[in-house]
């Protein structure tokens, strides 16, 4: 309830009567598919369209669902999923500068290609606890090498600073470091449908994120090796938060069977399977279930 109260707090309109409303959703909670940012722009989304005051500027927007997470939630996060859960379109994925919050489309359409989420429906109880413990190391990193973030370190100036960082803040930063030369390079792949390139940046990217930031799992780095020793599978990786939730997986059509029959051969646990493409953002969807329900009348 947190989570709604505040985005009704920091809502730009004013919801001037009280209201009762249901809140139905098919995303997993907790398993690192942002259902917190789901809810939270869902939640704007609704107002908006209750009080007829609609927001125009999606960053504002995005910042407004953000605060409302840090302060009702008391979760110090980023600003990743509110942006692509208000901006996202179909066919592309979003390349987000978090600093500038400069935004640009990338494209991410295959007609022979699509995108498997694995949930291992494991969630070990050290997401919400770890993550500010992160951002502090991340933090602590970036005071000690005289920067006011890691994104002014590049690999050459780590590695030469390497002796003056404490053994887990050095792999935070490098994890850190790394990862943000992996998003630019994979969005170069996606410019061009270089998807060979760009699951082979999927899968360092989850070894950094087990090795040198420690997020993930026996469970998820199971799921991962079972996905990669596939024909037809480019990269997988863990999304969210670790420690639990879930694996996205880049494949060809044509293996999502044979992916789904292995893991399930092979996975410890229970998993289970959406497949997904980028898709629109939150939106009033009214107008299409008044225009559906106005066909069906004269069919």
């Amino acid at each position: 309830a947190n989570y709604v109260k505040g985005v009704i707090s920091y809502f730009k309109g004013e919801a001037k009567e009280g209201f009762n409303a249901a809140i139905v959703s098919s995303v997993p909670v907790g398993g690192g598919l942002s259902s917190s940012a789901a809810l939270e722009v869902a939640t704007y989304v609704f107002l908006e369209a209750l009080t007829e005051e609609y927001n125009k500027d999606l960053k504002d927007k995005a910042l407004r669902c953000q605060k409302a997470e840090h302060d009702y939630a008391d979760m110090p996060c980023g600003i990743m999923d509110q942006f692509i859960s208000i901006m996202g379109e179909k066919g592309r994925a979003l390349l987000l500068d978090c600093r500038s919050m400069e935004v640009t489309m990338v494209p991410l359409q295959s007609d022979s290609d699509v995108i498997l989420i694995t949930n291992s429906n494991v969630k070990h109880e050290l997401s919400s606890s770890e993550y500010p413990v992160r951002r502090k190391q991340c933090e602590q990193a970036a005071e000690i090498l005289g920067v006011k973030s890691l994104r002014d370190v590049n690999n050459e100036k780590l590695e030469s600073n390497k002796s003056s960082l404490p053994v887990t803040v050095y792999k935070r930063a490098r994890h850190v470091v790394s990862e943000i030369a992996r998003t630019t390079q994979a969005a170069q792949a996606l410019k061009i449908n270089d998807f060979a390139t760009f699951g082979k940046l999927m899968v360092e990217s989850h070894n950094s994120l087990k090795d040198d930031y420690e997020v993930s799992c026996p469970e998820l780095n199971q799921l991962v090796s079972i996905a990669i020793a596939c024909d037809g599978v480019y990269g997988s990786r863990m999304t969210g938060g670790g420690f639990g939730g879930c694996t996205v997986t880049l494949l060809k059509q044509s293996a999502v069977d044979l992916v789904i029959k292995n893991i399930k051969n092979k996975y410890d646990g229970t998993p289970t399977f959406y497949i997904a493409s980028a898709s629109q953002g939150a939106r009033d969807i009214t107008p299409l279930l008044e225009e559906e329900l106005i066909n069906k009348l004269f069919e």
